[in-house]
């Protein structure tokens, strides 16, 4: 299955579908079955709206964090390394992905810089 065409509302081909759907209507497909040798019209409808706000203070998992390790630490360290973090000299603290420090339960060592 192809999909050579994406139309918007208004734009030719979608004039019908307009008239029938009105607002409702987002957008229309053109699919192509090359073994079937069919094609088909499909139609997305737009059945809800709400607002919605993105979560700002969600962090991505590969963004680089900073964590403390004391160095005493000779073991937490070793597993830090392990995991893809570095050692930032000049601010002497690892950094490493969020989502290695979420998954090692260092969230409580994470220093906002």
């Amino acid at each position: 299955m192809r999909t050579l065409k994406k139309l918007i509302p208004g734009q030719p081909g979608t004039k019908k579908l307009v008239k029938e759907y009105g607002d409702k209507l987002f957008c229309v497909r053109y699919r192509y079955y090359s073994q079937q040798q069919r094609k088909i019209k499909t139609v997305e409808l737009i059945v809800e709206e709400g607002i919605w706000e993105p979560n700002l203070r969600k962090i991505p998992g590969n963004k680089l964090v900073h964590v403390r390790i004391d160095y005493k630490e000779a073991y937490l360290r070793k597993v830090v390394k392990g995991a893809g973090g570095r050692w930032d000299g000049e601010k002497k603290l690892w950094g490493m992905p969020y989502k290695e420090v979420i998954q090692l339960k260092l969230k409580d060592r994470m220093i906002n810089s």
